[in-house]
């Protein structure tokens, strides 16, 4: 391929927006409450937060998020019982996500449902559902990438980066993430 037909390809004017007029005014509106009542809201406001991402959509049992959590769509999220999610934790969700039971995801955690596809000279948007089973806890800093599902019980070591399925009841770590052991339970 010539450069000219390269430049051609890429040219910016003939980028479009691969989300709907309605995602992008909902996202919008999102942005405004997330800014403006999701974020300022105090440590003791949870409740409040749950009922904000329930209006948007989201569907949620029983969850604690601190307030600098950054949810992209509200409507693409679903979370179940008992779950905490810690500071600065990025749910990049434009794909989905589902979060399972007792789960703890840890602070600076990236969850990214999307990529792009860099064979495209436009880097159309691409991605698939992020799945949290039950019974895990995501430690700090980790990247979890697109279509990835951590399954019942494991754990993902501080920074580690997943771009693989999650085997239950094994614990993963590295970059990439790699099982270093199974996940056992101590007797009460």
């Amino acid at each position: 391929m010539t450069a000219e037909a390269r430049t051609r390809q890429t040219d910016p004017a003939r980028f479009r927006n691969p989300h709907s007029r309605k995602n992008r005014i909902a996202r919008m509106l999102w942005t405004l409450t997330y800014y403006l009542l999701f974020r300022p809201s105090p440590w003791f406001m949870g409740a409040w937060r749950t009922w904000l991402l329930k209006c948007f959509g989201a569907r949620i049992q029983y969850a604690r998020l601190h307030q600098s959590v950054q949810i992209w769509a509200p409507w693409m999220l679903e979370i179940g019982s008992d779950v905490w999610i810690d500071m600065n934790v990025n749910l990049y969700n434009a794909f989905g996500l589902k979060i399972g039971d007792r789960v703890v995801i840890s602070q600076n955690t990236f969850l990214c449902s999307a990529t792009h596809d860099y064979t495209d000279p436009f880097y159309r948007l691409t991605g698939k559902q992020i799945t949290i089973a039950s019974d895990c806890w995501i430690a700090a800093d980790a990247f979890v990438a697109p279509g990835v599902t951590v399954n019942a019980g494991s754990v993902v070591g501080a920074r580690s980066v997943v771009v693989k399925d999650v085997p239950p009841w094994s614990v993963v770590a590295g970059n990439p993430a790699k099982v270093i052991k199974e996940r056992k339970l101590r007797d009460e």
